[in-house]
């Protein structure tokens, strides 16, 4: 299990939300740690990914996956497959969660992207505070969004998770992955800059999944929000 929030960041009893901004935590799940959540008594918002299960189901019906940066190429084809796999991800977060948990479809909600025409229906995100989040988390309750955005498009969901933190004014967003943190020439890295990790990114050192992570806690860490990808910190 992984909790989330710190006891320095805890709300005293009783205390209600006051709005965006208000001690919130961010955090974004993987797809291949959806039953691995535990959430703390800060108010929280997560999202969620559904790349291992997207990339099965696309397998299983003869197509081939294909990434750029870290971003899933989307056709029509590909969004069916996509919106499904979200679906059935974000009940088994909120199952994971438990009653306080509330399912939210970010195309429904009116999460914002920019459509990037070379990847097809995917969309750069926008910072934004849609007013369901703000409504379930002064209700004491936790959001639980799937990255589409209106169109819809599919968001990649490290950048959805720290444009909505950026967005909503969190405190703190965490990544929550399969692997402890960011590992660099086989070591596990504790603590990089965002500008050295922009770089690292431009100059090829990482590829893959990681690649969207270090830039959306980058760009998380650069708006004065606390970033975390697993033991590795993500700093101005």
């Amino acid at each position: 299990m992984t909790r989330v929030g710190s006891t320095e960041r805890a709300r005293s009893a009783g205390a209600g939300f006051a709005g965006a901004g208000a001690g919130i935590c961010l955090l974004k799940v993987g797809g291949a740690s959806l039953g691995r959540i535990e959430v703390g008594s800060e108010p929280t918002v997560v999202v969620h990914g559904a790349g291992p299960q997207i990339s099965e189901e696309m397998a299983r019906r003869g197509l081939e996956p294909r990434f750029v940066n870290g971003r899933r190429v989307t056709t029509p084809e590909v969004l069916e497959i996509v919106r499904e796999s979200f679906a059935a991800a974000n009940a088994a977060v909120c199952a994971a969660i438990g009653p306080r948990a509330v399912p939210l479809d970010g195309a429904e909600i009116g999460l914002a992207a920019v459509q990037v025409p070379e990847l097809g229906l995917v969309g750069n995100p926008l910072p934004c505070a849609p007013p369901a989040i703000i409504g379930a988390l002064a209700a004491g309750l936790v959001p639980v969004v799937s990255p589409l955005a209106r169109g819809p498009l599919n968001v990649n969901a490290d950048e959805m998770a720290s444009a909505l933190a950026v967005g909503l004014g969190a405190d703190r967003i965490s990544f929550l992955t399969d692997v402890p943190g960011l590992y660099r020439d086989g070591e596990l890295v504790q603590s990089i800059g965002a500008d050295k990790a922009q770089s690292l990114v431009a100059g090829g050192v990482f590829d893959g999944g990681i690649v969207p992570k270090l830039l959306a806690a980058a760009l998380a860490a650069k708006n004065g929000i606390a970033a975390d990808i697993g033991v590795t910190a993500v700093v101005a």
